[in-house]
Parts: structure tokens; sequence; C-alpha cells
């Protein structure tokens, strides 16, 4: 897929798709369009067949001897950003067909520079299929600049864009990958694979016996019952000109999840594939940071492990010691989550960063609470949290901040060791509550994605997010 930028005139442009965002009142622009096209946007409108209205789609047949088809695609003055979203990727669809080869996109001065972002991120993520078959044909797209708009920032735009999308891409292609090839050794692969090409990522993977030897045994203690070896993934991003303090993205990669001895129900427990989705997302922003060369320096933090039930298995009522010397008397071995984040936590502080942020498909109870559409989000700092729910806005990767009172801290109380593993009521802010204890040095946030990772049903599939929230957030950190 190939996206170039251009300043061509509509009378020049040939092509099998001219895809055209408008509302009912045509701008300056597309009057010029509707002009050259023989008045064919205003008859549809007249006519009925395209309302304008926000996500609304008309395609005409032959607009014009050069041109295939139009594509309208209704975007109303004063839209939210979720709706434009929607828009853009209803126009993005409408062009992934067999048969449209190439296509052309009008932008004008009524685009903000991340809606141009939004069309090519949109196009590799509609376009991606995990078995490789997609049926669009189609090779290029070519973003037609109008009334002399920015030729560079459309260009720059477009390449954000790309790499988000494809960064998104691989943080899904990881997390549909079966389990019994997506694997901890499989990540720690993937990350060198990663930085072998890409000079700017270095890449350290920790074996069992090295976090051993820091005190790692709360991490150790999940995949104490697997075949497979735990790793801890450790890669940093230098992309920064100065000694800047890096920020510090910890994601979760539990590459199946059974539960362990609290062992799940087998109804649906083939999504546990999923339960790496966290440590996938922070592949996908570190692939992502290479190719949009952001000036920053960012290290990521990935605890993989699988969870599984034998005779060496995690126990619940067992006591076990992390990294920080906090003793964690284990009630669940469900809750493993946070038993392979408070040991990464814990590591993280050793880069003296500016923030942290962990990414974990945590708890089942962030979907009761805010179902399938946000990203529960839990900080010790307003101003991290501030930041990262502007940035959410913004990228339409939207999170939502719920509370660390002392109130729901106080539920993990143990009569045996420092805290336990699970609270009562309330288990998304009890699971922050455990986190925020390993995170006391630094400005730090959680972000709950168990609910946004992935989908169920017929489309079942990763959702690449929340890959669009951190990289609008490290480029917020751009100096």
């Amino acid at each position: 897929m190939k996206f170039v930028t251009s300043q061509t005139k509509i009378e020049k442009i040939k092509t099998d798709a001219l895809v055209v965002l408008t509302s009912k009142t045509l701008n300056k622009s597309i009057k010029h369009i509707d002009k050259n096209l023989n008045g064919v946007i205003t008859k549809m409108i007249q006519d009925g067949d395209f309302s304008g209205k926000n996500i609304s789609t008309c395609v005409v047949r032959n607009a014009s001897k050069n041109i295939k088809r139009l594509i309208l695609v209704g975007k109303e003055e004063g839209s939210s950003v979720q709706d434009r979203i929607k828009l853009i990727e209803l126009g993005a669809s409408n062009i992934l067909k067999s048969y449209i080869t190439n296509a052309h996109w009008v932008i004008d001065d009524t685009y903000e520079a991340w809606e141009i972002e939004i069309i090519s991120r949109s196009i590799l993520k509609i376009n991606y299929s995990f078995k490789g078959n997609s049926k669009s044909s189609l090779s290029k797209l070519d973003l037609v600049c109008l009334n002399d708009y920015s030729l560079s920032n459309t260009e720059t735009s477009t390449q954000y864009g790309e790499a988000v999308g494809r960064g998104m891409n691989l943080c899904r292609h990881l997390g549909n990958t079966p389990a019994n090839i997506c694997t901890p050794t499989f990540l720690a692969e993937k990350a060198k694979s990663l930085s072998d090409e890409n000079t700017c990522i270095k890449t350290t993977i920790l074996e069992e016996s090295e976090m051993r030897d820091l005190g790692m045994l709360s991490l150790l203690s999940v995949g104490n019952a697997s075949a497979q070896p735990s790793k801890l993934i450790v890669m940093e991003y230098n992309g920064s000109k100065t000694m800047q303090q890096p920020i510090v993205l910890v994601g979760k990669a539990v590459t199946f999840d059974t539960g362990g001895i609290s062992l799940k129900p087998g109804r649906g427990m083939d999504e546990m594939k999923f339960d790496m989705c966290g440590g996938a997302s922070v592949l996908g922003v570190m692939s992502a940071l290479s190719e949009a060369a952001l000036e920053i320096n960012v290290v990521g933090l990935i605890p993989a492990v699988e969870n599984m039930p034998s005779g060496n298995a995690t126990k619940p009522g067992d006591v076990i010691k992390s990294m920080s010397g906090i003793t964690i008397e284990i009630l669940n071995t469900d809750a493993e989550g946070r038993l392979i984040l408070c040991d990464a936590l814990t590591y993280a502080n050793r880069f003296k960063p500016k923030y942290v942020v962990d990414i974990a498909t945590l708890t089942g109870a962030v979907i009761g609470a805010l179902g399938k559409f946000t990203t529960g989000m839990l900080s010790n700092s307003e101003e991290l949290a501030e930041i990262l729910a502007n940035c959410g806005n913004s990228s339409g990767d939207r999170v939502w901040q719920l509370p660390l009172w002392k109130e729901y801290d106080e539920q993990l109380k143990s009569n045996f060791a420092d805290l336990a593993n699970i609270g009562g009521e309330a288990g998304t802010i009890t699971a922050g509550c455990f986190l925020s204890r390993f995170t006391k040095d630094y400005k730090w946030a959680h972000l709950d994605i168990a609910g946004t990772a992935w989908i169920s049903g017929k489309n079942k599939g990763a959702t690449g997010r929340p890959v669009p929230l951190l990289m609008e957030f490290l480029r917020s950190q751009v100096n």
C-alpha cells in the first residue's frame, strides 16, 4: 500500500475512485469539484441520494470520463472526533474493494492535521487480515490538496498515520497469533528482530535465572507451572538528541491465561490468548516510534509468562516475595497480571523515568464499568492522568479515570502478608491500588484495556488499542 500527496488540479485526476467529504452546504473547494463534474454533487443532494449528514454516503458511477467512482461521505460542521473518525473509516472502507486499484482523497482547508493522520491509519487498519487474504486491490492512495493546503503538512500527517496504523497492526497480529506459537520466547524473538531492523532500539532479554537473582519472585510465580520459560523483555528506544528522562511503558504479556489453579471456565477461554495485548501494544508502539522517528527516549518493559495449572503451580494461600520486598498473599491465581506487573514496575525505577504507564488486560470488572468502548485509567498523578485523557480524546482512543481512594486500598489487607492480590468489590480499582503500592517513586498511570484490546463474536480479534493513545501521549512529550 503506497500513500502519496499531490496538488493536482481536479480536472487532471484520473482515478478508480475519488473520495470527497462534505456537508449538504458545499464549501469553496467542493463547489469547484462540483462545477468540474457538471454539478453531480448538487444533483445527488437535490434528488435526496446524499444527505450530507455525518456518516451518510453515496457512490456515483462514472462521475466523469476520468473518474470511475465519486464517493461522497457526509461530514457536518462541528462533528465530534469520534464521528469524524467513523466517517473517515467509512470513506476508507469504500475504496478497499477488489475492483479499485488506485484512489484519490480530496484534502481541503476544512481538514485538521489529525484527520489526515486518521486516513492512512484507517486504510491500514481496515485492510489488515490475519490470514493475509484481504479483498482489497488498492495499491496507491493519492491525497490531493486543494486551495493550496500545505503539501508538506499533509505528507507529514500521512506518514505519522502510517506509522501508527502499522504499529496497531503489529499489535493486532501478535494478539491474534495462537498461543501455541505466540509464547514468551516468540515475543522475545520479535522484540529482538525489531531492534535488528531499527538501530534506535536496543533490546535485552532477562531470563528466569537473571530475574531470580533480582528477586522477581512474584513475576516468576505466575509461570512456575508452564513448560514455557518466562521472560522480561527490555526495549530501549533512544530517539532524543539530548539526555532526557525516558518514559517507561510496561505491557502485561500473559501469552495464555488458564487462570492457573483458580481455573477459568472453559467457555471463551480461547480468547485468553489476548491476555498479552498489553505487551503487544508496547511492541506496536516501539515499531511506530521507529517509523515516525519521534525525538524522545522510551523504555518498553514486557513481562512475558504463560499461566498454567500443574503440580508446581502457585496455589491460593501461598505467600510470595516481590522484587520490592513487599510480600503478597495469593488468594486467586487468576489475578496474575498484577503479579508480573509489580516486579516490572519495580524494575522500571532503575531508568529514573519521567513517567511510567502500564498497559494490561487486567480485570473483567472494567468491562462491567465501562463496556468495550473506553479504557479504564488509574493514576497517582493528576498531571499525567490529564495528559493521557487529553491524548485519548484527540486520538479517538479514549480513557476514563477511576479513583485510587484509601477505602479501596484497605480491601487488600492480609493476615499473612503485606497485602493480598485481590480485594473485594470494585475489582478494577483494587487492582490499581495493588499496583500503586509499587509506584511510590515516580508518576504512574495504569491502563486497564481488558475491554478495549479485543472484540468477541464473528469479528473476533485484537483491536490494536491503545497504540494510538500511547503514540499521541509520547508525541505530546517531545520537546
